[in-house]
């Protein structure tokens, strides 16, 4: 499969971030302790499997126009509670409807992510050329996250305790999905700065592929990140919030919401790659602060400017948050001049602390 263009790195994502899973690793419920513990050591297996992957790589070609006719081409995988990849093959596209409703989600959330680029950015999916869409649910036992590993979705069913399934939220699948745009454009490094740009953009558009699957306003939408995913008895409404980052659980076991909202708060850690799901916020809230200044649909001007950077071909791998800024600032000014949506964007990074020049 050649998913990955020369100099590419190995791409491998997921949506709760192993600051979380350590802290859960470390509970004195020893149950959940250990689950936490067994999700981690699946996950740096995935990952170093990822690294070690003997993947053909060739350029991408710059996206042409979709056709007419585009379609998502998806397919949905069980693997039974096992760990082998893909698994069987239990949905295809076209197929109605199942009596599995974790399968039917995971179609539904990957159908919901190529309307959003399709319609919205003329983007035929994740890669621009219509790359079939695959995902695998049911991973493993009590496996308690989701990710992106460089060519498929895969799900797990959480532990019932801490998590829950994870197709439940349609933003998780839509920020997993995104780490492949992502993969196929900027190539952001997963690393410090880059890598929390990384992990932004991908809530970025998984906030807004939940907005427009809800035909949301800025103002109606909860800029929530994995709302409905934690247990009843947790404390806390998701994994991150845009509108307030830093707020989205305080529960004894998972520990507070790190994520801070502004540069003044900015966590300098060896954790998480540098901390790339917790410097996120700053980003996240900046995205939030000019969809809500400006209005309306979140996707479409707020959208589009992040959109144009991300994909406008002068974003660096290494970029912090200074250069993407500067980059939006610019895509504002090249698509609407220099009135409300460029102020909004200039205005949006000054609350944070992150300068545009």
């Amino acid at each position: 499969m050649t998913t990955d263009a020369p100099g590419f790195e190995p791409v491998f994502c997921t949506i709760v971030p192993p600051h979380l899973l350590d802290r859960v690793a470390r509970s004195s419920d020893t149950a959940k302790a250990d689950r936490a513990r067994r999700t981690l050591e699946r996950d740096a297996t995935e990952r170093h499997r990822r690294r070690e992957a003997a993947l053909v790589r060739t350029a991408v070609a710059p996206p042409a126009a979709p056709p007419a006719d585009a379609k998502p081409r998806r397919t949905v995988h069980d693997a039974a509670h096992g760990t082998t990849l893909p698994g069987t093959k239990v949905r295809g596209e076209g197929d109605e409807p199942g009596a599995d409703a974790t399968v039917n989600r995971a179609y539904a959330g990957l159908g919901a992510t190529f309307e959003l680029y399709l319609n919205t950015y003329a983007r035929y999916s994740i890669d621009g050329h219509g790359l079939p869409l695959d995902a695998t649910v049911h991973y493993d036992r009590d496996y308690n996250n989701a990710f992106w590993n460089g060519e498929q979705m895969v799900f797990g069913d959480g532990d019932g305790e801490i998590f829950l399934d994870f197709t439940l939220p349609v933003d998780v699948i839509g920020h997993e999905l995104t780490h492949g745009v992502t993969q196929y454009t900027a190539n952001l490094t997963y690393a410090g700065q880059a890598g929390a740009l990384n992990e932004s953009l991908s809530d970025v558009f998984g906030s807004l592929i939940k907005q427009y699957t809800l035909n949301q306003t800025a103002t109606e939408a909860d800029w929530l990140i994995g709302a409905g995913l934690l247990a009843p008895d947790v404390q806390g409404v998701a994994l991150r919030s845009m509108k307030a980052p830093g707020t989205a659980y305080d529960d004894d076991v998972l520990g507070k919401d790190p994520q801070p909202a502004d540069m003044d708060h900015y966590v300098d850690t060896e954790e998480d790659n540098g901390g790339v799901h917790i410097n996120s916020g700053i980003p996240n809230h900046a995205f939030y602060l000019l969809a809500t200044e400006l209005g309306g649909q979140a996707w479409e001007r707020a959208g589009q400017i992040w959109f144009d950077t991300l994909t406008g071909g002068d974003l660096a791998t290494d970029a912090g948050f200074a250069d993407f800024a500067r980059l939006t600032a610019a895509a504002a000014r090249t698509r609407y001049g220099a009135g409300d949506e460029t102020q909004a964007v200039l205005k949006a990074w000054e609350q944070v602390g992150v300068p545009t020049s």
